[in-house]
């Protein structure tokens, strides 16, 4: 199912956050939205998981309006990880996970179970969020998310509490999600990680898309210029690559 943005823009009061956004997400990749702060990068993530109204063009879902899909259709297919880590209610984390299932009607034992052991939570699994620290919570979240097994992960900043170790298995988690046909797309600040890991990157500034396409293309040092104002290079080899400035 390919997950398209047809001309979206946002508009929020008299600014707008994005403009005329085209592009076409295609599932088993794993796209990474990059962009200084400010770009829109949270917005257009929105945008794709219906969370914002646009104020023009249309986010479609295999030649279907998501405006226009039933919630619960919507939310089987599209699961999102906002970058709050806020949680409502003190539950357990397995309560937390199999809120996931939710959309299913089911219990869906055997997908939690998968879910909590993906996200590396069976240590934490009878413990209530509230004393867990950011990134036990991050990956309590994202586990949450992967219970429902969506078409599509789109999760905001899902790293950035997580330490390396963290990091590095919550990465492997999406890239096999992704080889198994899913679509994931990640708003990553952290540009090395977006290089090495992304299979397609979309890079904002000021509400525009500006670059789309391989990390080597989206990422290179002029685009960086322009998008960030920083002179810098990349060293090292593919998949393991760093950028210095």
């Amino acid at each position: 199912m390919m997950l398209s943005c047809e001309s979206v823009s946002v508009q929020r009061e008299s600014t707008l956050v994005l403009d005329q956004i085209e592009c076409q997400l295609m599932p088993g990749d794993i796209t990474a939205i990059c962009g200084p702060n400010g770009a829109g990068k949270s917005t257009l993530l929105s945008a794709l998981a219906n969370l914002v109204t646009p104020a023009a063009g249309s986010v479609v879902l295999s030649d279907r309006d998501v405006a226009q899909m039933h919630p619960l259709t919507r939310a089987r297919n599209i699961g999102y990880l906002p970058q709050s880590a806020e949680v409502a209610w003190d539950v357990s984390v397995r309560n937390l996970v199999s809120l996931g299932r939710l959309p299913h009607r089911d219990a869906g034992e055997a997908e939690i179970r998968q879910a909590i052991g993906l996200c590396d939570l069976e240590a934490l699994q009878d413990r209530p969020v509230s004393t867990l620290s950011g990134g036990e919570k991050a990956r309590a979240l994202l586990a949450r998310v992967l219970a429902g097994q969506p078409q599509w992960i789109l999760a905001d900043e899902p790293l950035a509490a997580l330490d390396i170790a963290h990091q590095l298995a919550m990465l492997k988690v999406l890239r096999e999600e992704a080889d198994a046909g899913s679509g994931v797309v990640l708003v990553l600040h952290d540009l090395s990680l977006a290089m090495n890991y992304a299979d397609r990157v979309l890079v904002l500034r000021e509400g525009k898309l500006v670059a789309d396409g391989t990390p080597e293309a989206a990422l290179s040092p002029e685009v960086i210029a322009n998008g960030w104002g920083v002179e810098a290079k990349w060293i090292g080899e593919p998949g393991s690559r760093a950028l210095i400035y």
